[in-house]
């Protein structure tokens, strides 16, 4: 950031009075220009006992398996979002069972958030974003081309928790990066 949004004047990297890390500050209109972690909202979409993914289509990871998930819009809940995203990627209606991984991606100023899901009706197709559905088994999993650690991460401890059917909330923190390729 460089001007302030609020009066156009340049702006100062610098702690606060009474802040502890540095923010973006008016040295015009003392205004503080504080920039949160983006909620990256999603679903782990179960059919049977096979799980929704998509292919995507766009970067980064294009190519890769993922859940749907996206960004969260405003106006918008996590389960909104969680739900607006899996049709927009996936084509499917689902019906949330609840919150199930809460991952914090620091490095990239991101939370991913990941309810679990059901599939209604079995319907599904590629959105816009995704090059390809699928529903997969287990052991049919591209665990190679999953394309995002929380991805991962969720896909493992769903499947982990599955053997005793208990599915509590997990809240992890992630600080390493996405693969390359």
């Amino acid at each position: 950031m460089k001007y302030c949004s609020q009066c156009g004047q340049p702006v100062e990297h610098k702690i606060p009075a009474g802040d502890n890390r540095p923010r973006h500050v008016c040295g015009n209109c003392q205004a503080i220009h504080y920039i949160n972690p983006k909620i990256v909202a999603g679903t782990l979409p179960v059919y049977g006992d096979r799980i929704l993914l998509c292919k995507r289509a766009i970067e980064p990871r294009l190519g890769f398996w993922t859940l749907p998930a996206g960004f969260m819009e405003m106006q918008e809940t996590t389960s909104e979002a969680a739900m607006r995203e899996t049709w927009e990627e996936a084509q499917a209606r689902v019906d949330l069972d609840g919150l199930y991984t809460m991952i914090s991606v620091p490095h990239i100023g991101q939370v991913h958030i990941f309810y679990r899901a059901n599939v209604i009706n079995g319907e599904f197709a590629a959105g816009e974003e995704s090059l390809d559905v699928q529903l997969f088994s287990e052991s049919d999993i591209p665990w190679d081309e999953i394309a995002f650690p929380t991805v991962k991460i969720t896909l493992q401890q769903y499947f982990q928790d599955r053997k005793s059917n208990s599915f509590p909330v997990h809240v992890k923190d992630i600080h390493t990066g996405i693969p390359k390729g």
